[in-house]
């Protein structure tokens, strides 16, 4: 499994640090949702799903959390910490959000508005699906 992080530009003086972050030249793809997660409470996970089509970036802009990636064959746990730092996160990817700091914010940029007939959320429905689709 192939994890790509990006590593966004800050720029930045004394009074202090801006990321700019455009579609297509920062983000591989055209961004059509943006939101945000915040006041995730102790040792709560978040995700548990996979989607079809739709691809994301994370990025951790506050705080730090852990984010597992599983593809159906192999997972990996991957630390965001930076706020400058984004994980691109492929469809037909299982993901977790876990172990937030108690100041996280985590902003995800997505390539599709919501469509829920997009998420797969049972993780042996998902099984099958990347089964279906790598044959």
């Amino acid at each position: 499994m192939q994890i790509i992080k990006y590593m966004f530009q800050p720029h930045g003086d004394e009074r202090g640090q801006l990321v700019a972050l455009e579609e297509v030249k920062d983000i591989p793809f055209h961004v059509k949702r943006v939101y945000f997660m915040y006041d995730t409470g102790e040792g709560v996970r978040r995700g548990f799903h996979a989607h079809r089509n739709l691809e994301q970036i994370l990025v951790c802009i506050h705080g730090s959390c852990k984010v597992l990636l599983d593809n159906g064959h192999e997972k990996k746990i991957v630390p965001l910490e930076k706020p400058y730092e984004g994980l691109y996160v492929s469809n037909a990817m299982w993901r977790e959000m876990y172990d937030f700091s108690s100041d996280a914010v985590l902003l995800v940029l997505a390539s599709e508005l919501y469509d829920e007939s997009d998420y797969i959320r049972d993780y042996d429905e998902f099984l099958k699906y990347i089964g279906e689709n790598n044959d």
